[in-house]
């Protein structure tokens, strides 16, 4: 039993992935760090194709922590309604803008501990920001890459962090900046949960998921 792929075959996994997508951007639409933060706080749980949905507008009228402070939490509930758990969402965005104003001068901080110190911004959300803002290789671990990570045996654990550190400890450096992207993006598209694409996955001859679909 494969507990953890060796060096040379994650790194010609990410050589595939690299030639095949040299820079894999997220999906979340976005206009600044700010509404980058918003954007990935009212994801979870939610599609980005929902969330971008809803915040394409909203976006357009406030784009910093006062504008949305100005828009005030009925306005905000609003424009988010169509996204699930809309209603804590904009409790947590209303109060997180309340910090930044009074506690960073409206200015996104861009350490982990200070971005996870905001309501409704987790480790996952503050990698994610890290990551697509600034160009940190941090991993942000979602359900995707959860699976994508032990289906492969890429980067296996029992637990998020697990997987988390995984990723850290075993994917070569030069490919760290845009790791979970590739991940992502793969488990979305190609290695899906109920029925993965084998047959057309670029990484099928060094994958060792037993079960692969024909």
């Amino acid at each position: 039993m494969v507990k953890q792929l060796d060096y040379h075959t994650i790194r010609a996994i990410f050589e595939r992935f690299q030639d095949a997508d040299p820079e894999p951007e997220g999906e979340l639409e976005h206009v600044n760090v700010y509404t980058l933060v918003v954007a990935v706080a009212l994801s979870a749980q939610s599609t980005d194709v929902g969330v971008n949905k809803a915040t394409r507008a909203l976006f357009q009228i406030a784009d910093t922590p006062q504008k949305m402070l100005d828009l005030g939490l009925e306005g905000l509930t609003e424009h988010i309604k169509t996204i699930g758990l809309f209603r804590q969402k904009a409790k947590n965005v209303i109060k997180l803008s309340q910090i930044l104003v009074d506690d960073y001068d409206g200015v996104v901080p861009n350490s982990r501990a200070a971005l996870q110190s905001l309501p409704g911004v987790g480790r996952k959300t503050a990698n994610v920001v890290l990551n697509m803002w600034w160009r940190q290789p941090a991993q942000a671990v979602d359900t995707h890459i959860f699976r994508v990570g032990n289906r492969t045996k890429i980067a296996p654990g029992k637990t998020v962090d697990a997987v988390e550190r995984a990723i850290e400890d075993n994917i070569p450096a030069d490919f760290q900046l845009h790791a979970h992207h590739w991940l992502i993006l793969h488990g979305r598209y190609h290695c899906k949960a109920r029925k993965p694409m084998c047959r057309t996955c670029i990484i099928r001859d060094l994958c060792v998921f037993e079960d692969k679909t024909e």
